[in-house]
């Protein structure tokens, strides 16, 4: 095995590059992706500025794991390399590993129903329904859009991550950034924000009065999600599960 190491060295961090490659794969499935134009990335040091992330403009379905690359925030030098990684991704996931160690694992895309949801004058997401409460004082707005996420773009947004309790970043005018601890703690965070979202377009589409939960219920609810053991891991495990029995190369 060390050997083959030497020769190949994405045997790194494998495990984490199998559970990254799912994650590719299922936001495909669900249609959450935007052609070849997001990203996720995963800290694999103690301080969280070396991460894998996708290389640049790369369809998340075709995603394997040997196919990750592994970046160094701290090295200006990484985009003139060859193997480099998109410039928005690089000043996006870059800042944010740069500057919020608490952010091991990231997640940016553009999903239809968080996109609207970051669209609107008012971009607060309402506790009108378990999934919508999840998010309860646990999410951030950017209200300050200043085009493509170069590094000056990508270090202004990595700073509104200021408190760690709030892992979602409502991208006005963008998309939604999701941090986590894991692929799997990230993943499932966001799939369950854009449920949330969905939930929350299709109410107001009625144009009725919404039902909103108050915010001690909000709150709790929150918290119990929070302390819910094992949901995340599951969900991910099962999505392997799914992808295996399909015969499909993403550990590879």
């Amino acid at each position: 095995m060390t050997a083959i190491t030497q020769l190949a060295p994405n045997l790194d961090h494998w495990q984490e590059r199998v559970d990254l490659a799912a994650a590719f794969r299922w936001t495909a499935r669900l249609n959450m992706h935007e052609a070849v134009a997001n990203h996720f990335s995963l800290s694999i040091n103690e301080d969280g500025t070396r991460f894998l992330m996708n290389p640049n403009q790369m369809h998340f379905a075709r995603i394997k794991a040997s196919d990750l690359i592994e970046v160094d925030a701290n090295d200006p030098d990484t985009l003139s390399r060859p193997g480099a990684p998109d410039p928005t991704a690089w000043g996006l996931h870059g800042g944010l590993h740069r500057h919020c160690p608490h952010a091991r694992c990231a997640m940016h895309v553009h999903s239809i129903h968080a996109t609207v949801l970051a669209s609107l004058a008012d971009s607060r997401l309402p506790p009108i329904d378990q999934n919508c409460a999840t998010f309860f004082n646990r999410y951030v707005i950017d209200d300050g859009y200043g085009g493509l996420a170069f590094e000056d773009e990508g270090e202004r947004c990595a700073a509104l991550f200021s408190d760690p309790k709030q892992k979602v970043m409502i991208m006005g005018n963008h998309g939604v950034m999701i941090i986590g601890d894991s692929v799997a703690d990230t993943f499932n965070r966001l799939y369950y924000f854009e449920r949330a979202a969905e939930t929350y377009i299709r109410a107001l589409q009625t144009g009725q009065k919404l039902r909103v939960l108050s915010d001690e219920v909000a709150e709790k609810t929150a918290r119990e999600l929070e302390d819910y053991p094992g949901q995340a891991e599951k969900h991910l495990s099962e999505l392997k599960a799914i992808l295996d029995a399909e015969g499909l190369d993403y550990a590879a």
